[in-house]
């Protein structure tokens, strides 16, 4: 089987990509599901590999590109549709996060990249940043209200 570059830890049903099924991309999730939202839409969850970001089973610099895009938001609905596409971080988020960031950085290959995302309409970026031992080397704002934030990271 040929090694895969790229790595998204936290894929969900792979809203942000473009080819869903990237032949050089291994997408995990710890969910594997069909969810039927409220309106009759029905969503999948079907990782490569069921996988918890903070813990991942991958060996030491497997990947040259890893995507993290962890759930932004603690205060939800369980069964609102934002909940079940994207996830809710748990009360322990700031530990969650900064373990999940060197779970990244541990399954980079060295000068790899990591993408991360992160919408600031609950936390912001500055007390996400706090959290993790590392800075970005640029980023990009985007979104209705200017809440999302792009961010790269070198290994």
């Amino acid at each position: 089987m040929k090694r895969k570059r790229i790595l998204d830890v936290t894929a969900g049903s792979k809203k942000m990509w473009f080819n869903k099924k990237h032949p050089d991309t291994v997408y995990t999730d710890f969910r594997d599901e069909d969810i039927t939202l409220f309106d009759g839409r029905m969503l999948q969850v079907r990782p490569d590999v069921v996988a918890d970001f903070r813990s991942l089973p991958f060996p030491d610099e497997s990947f040259h590109l890893v995507v993290f895009d962890p759930p932004h938001l603690k205060e939800l609905g369980g069964k609102s549709v934002m909940a079940q596409s994207y996830g809710v971080l748990f009360s322990t988020w700031e530990t969650d996060i900064r373990d999940g960031w060197l779970e990244c950085m541990r399954v980079l290959r060295p000068n790899g990249t990591l993408i991360f995302k992160w919408n600031e309409f609950q936390i912001t970026l500055n007390q996400v940043l706090a959290v993790i031992p590392g800075s970005p080397l640029f980023g990009h704002t985007s979104g209705k209200h200017g809440r999302t934030k792009w961010m790269a990271f070198i290994k």
